[in-house]
């Protein structure tokens, strides 16, 4: 990373995880009031008490570097560098009593290559509170969780393939979405919808799950967790959708073609 100091970006990135993951678990008991009540989502004031703590520490160690957020935004979004957050990947878990979600923090840099708004993540991490796991990734470098390098697996077959989805709720996507599940749901060993994007892709990079696919996703959900997967050895492909939004699947290498997962991101 040009003009960045790597180990500075990483320690920042990792101190504000960690701290909005002490706040997740410090209110994990306590009543969560509900800023918004959508008809498949749930806002909540917590993830905006979590995404100001994470803005305070990264924009206070590089105030020139603006912040994307699923709680709002910070500078100008289209520079040269920017983070990409969200404060609770997993928030409607985390509101009913499911202790599955993360706090999920990616460095991107402007790079006309890319399909991801022209910017490509050079650094990511993932930190799950409820099990104290912290996945770190800088791009040409490999996984690590709490420190110890990880590796996607080494599944080649469907039938012992494990496999995590997600789904919009929008018509026409359920319609294009649900056939895959059917397909898949008959062939693979296991199917798991777990409502974390971000652990879904940093279980994919460290061999717990073999892939994960979702037809409609946001940038902040999958930015570092993709980062991850190539890093650990898999592979992480996107295409754009409607709204801003992605396609998005992802796989230890050995899989899309049996998952047919070029279908799933027409």
């Amino acid at each position: 990373m040009k003009n960045l100091s790597q180990t500075k970006a990483s320690a920042a990135a990792v101190r504000a995880a960690r701290a909005a993951g002490r706040l997740i678990l410090a209110n994990w008991h306590r009543p969560k009031r509900v800023n918004v009540a959508e008809a498949h989502d749930i806002k909540l004031e917590l993830d905006v008490r979590c995404q100001k703590l994470i803005t305070r520490i990264l924009r206070g160690a590089f105030p020139q570097i603006a912040l994307l957020g699923e709680e709002g935004c910070a500078g100008n979004v289209n520079s040269g560098y920017r983070w990409v957050v969200d404060p609770i990947d997993g928030t409607v878990n985390y509101f009913t009593g499911l202790p599955h979600a993360a706090v999920s923090i990616a460095l991107q840099v402007h790079s006309p290559q890319s399909t991801v708004h022209s910017h490509e993540t050079v650094l990511g991490v993932i930190y799950g509170p409820f099990t104290d796991e912290l996945w770190t990734a800088v791009r040409g470098g490999q996984t690590r969780l709490n420190g110890k390098t990880v590796h996607v697996s080494n599944c080649s077959k469907l039938e012992d393939a494990i496999i995590s989805m997600g789904f919009s709720k929008s018509q026409g996507n359920l319609e294009k979405s649900l056939p895959h599940l059917v397909r898949l749901a008959r062939r693979a060993r296991k199917i798991r919808i777990m409502g974390s994007a971000a652990l879904e892709l940093a279980y994919v990079a460290s061999g717990r799950l073999d892939a994960y696919l979702e037809r409609t996703i946001n940038l902040w959900d999958i930015a570092a967790g993709g980062l991850m997967v190539e890093c650990a050895g898999g592979e992480f492909h996107t295409r754009p959708a409607a709204g801003g939004k992605f396609r998005m699947c992802a796989d230890n290498g050995r899989l899309r073609k049996k998952l047919q997962l070029d279908s799933l991101l027409k």
